[in-house]
């Protein structure tokens, strides 16, 4: 099935990474948006099957960081140019997060406080998926100027890790008394994020092959801060660590899973 869809996107994009780029990243706006969907028609979510999805995100991301991203990226230019991207892609995630207000699901209102109460909490959930979803989108347009069979591996990790993320976004919206559509559309905005970020990558690269390990490093890096920081704390905020651990290890089971069966 991974195969059939890496030819599908190979033969539709006829040879264009632009291309290639966008198809993959709409996998991750298609499985957010799925996502979404139970918390849309009115489901509410226990705590704990949250607490699990979000904890197979990290997995997943974790793993894809190393697999997809670090690795192929050192067998391609050498540790130095991928260290030099892990740094600043870390380094940039933490430099946003600081300064971008934003309201988390949970975790509530990060930023300067002066910024914060002159915007509504709408938009600062839009910054924050925004935030989140930056190097997800990164690391789907590096890992396809890499490969495209590669890029689709990525999408299709990152877009099961979406779908918990969607339910996370769109759940509390409905709770809050908003309509569906609004609650769906807010959901796929983060997904639609990925798509226009995949696009980076493939553009920087495209005038310099050289930037390739350190794009494929600053991706990395910059999933890698997301996981610790935000993803893995938000997991373990109501003391069902038990629980988000267990989905940490079926999403490192998965992603390890999808990387061999596309070899």
């Amino acid at each position: 099935m991974i195969g059939g869809i890496v030819d599908a996107i190979e033969s539709v994009s006829g040879g264009s990474l632009y291309i290639a780029a966008v198809l993959a990243g709409s996998i991750c706006a298609a499985l957010t948006f799925i996502g979404a969907l139970p918390a849309a028609l009115g489901a509410r979510s226990a705590g704990r099957m949250l607490d699990v999805g979000l904890g197979f995100s990290a997995g997943v991301m974790l793993v894809a960081s190393f697999t997809s991203l670090i690795l192929p990226g050192i067998e391609l230019g050498g540790l130095t140019p991928v260290l030099l991207g892990f740094a600043l892609g870390s380094a940039t995630i933490f430099l946003i997060n600081k300064y971008l207000p934003h309201e988390h699901l949970v975790k509530g209102f990060e930023g300067p406080e002066e910024l914060g109460r002159r915007l509504r909490t709408l938009w600062l959930l839009v910054f924050a998926i925004i935030i989140h979803n930056f190097p997800e989108g990164l690391a789907v347009g590096a890992s396809v100027s890499y490969s495209v069979r590669e890029g689709v591996l990525m999408a299709i990790a990152i877009g099961l890790q979406d779908m918990p993320e969607g339910f996370a976004v769109a759940m509390p919206l409905v709770g809050m008394g908003m309509g569906v559509g609004r609650a769906l559309g807010i959901a796929l905005l983060s997904g639609l994020t990925e798509v226009a970020m995949a696009v980076v990558p493939v553009a920087a690269t495209s005038a310099s092959r050289a930037l390739l390990p350190a794009f494929l490093g600053f991706a990395g890096g910059s999933m890698i801060y997301v996981v610790s920081h935000e993803v893995i704390p938000e997991t373990h905020r109501h003391g069902r660590e038990d629980v988000a651990t267990l989905g940490l290890l079926i999403g490192f089971i998965v992603m390890l899973v999808l990387d061999t069966m596309l070899g």
